[in-house]
C-alpha cells in the first residue's frame, strides 16, 4: 500500500503536528512510504488531492491542515469549499481523501486537536483513509 498526504502549511506549526499524527498512523498499518505534497492553505487540498489520485501511485490520501476562525466570512467559504471538494475528489475517484482538516475558532482549539488533550485529528485522518481502503477491498468483486 501506498498513501499521500496532502498538507496545508498556512499554519506550519498545526500542518507538521498532523502530519506527524498520521504518518504515525500509517507506519502502525505497515506503510512508511507515505508521499507528502504541500500546498499554501487548505483551499487548495482538493486540487492537490485530485492530481494525487490521478497519478494512479496511490491508494488513498489524508488531506491536512487548519482554518481558524477570524473576522470575516472567509473562514466560512474556506472550511466548506476545502471540506467539499475533498469529498467531491473521493467520491469521483473511488480513492479514499479524508478530511484532516482542523476548522477551529482559535490556537487553543487547534493545539488541542491536533495531538494535544482533545485528539489527533492527523491520525484520524489516516485511520478513515485505512479503514476506506478496507472496506473497498472488502467489497471488492473477485
Amino acid at each position: 500500500m501506498r498513501f499521500a498526504v496532502c498538507v496545508a502549511r498556512f499554519y506550519e506549526d498545526l500542518a507538521a503536528r498532523l502530519e506527524a499524527g498520521a504518518r504515525a498512523r500509517f507506519s502502525e498499518a505497515g506503510c512508511d512510504e507515505v508521499d507528502r505534497f504541500d500546498v499554501p492553505g487548505a483551499f487548495e487540498l482538493p486540487l492537490a488531492a485530485l492530481y494525487a489520485v490521478q497519478s494512479g501511485r496511490y491508494d488513498g490520501v489524508a488531506c491536512l491542515g487548519a482554518v481558524i476562525r477570524g473576522e470575516t466570512d472567509h473562514y466560512d467559504w474556506v472550511c466548506q469549499e476545502s471540506a467539499r471538494g475533498i469529498q467531491e475528489v473521493q467520491l469521483r475517484t473511488g480513492v479514499p481523501c479524508s478530511f484532516g482538516v482542523l476548522t477551529v475558532d482559535s490556537m487553543e482549539q487547534a493545539l488541542a486537536r491536533s495531538g494535544g488533550d482533545k485528539r489527533d485529528s492527523g491520525r484520524h485522518a489516516a485511520d478513515a483513509v485505512l479503514a476506506l481502503v478496507a472496506v473497498r477491498e472488502a467489497t471488492a468483486v473477485a
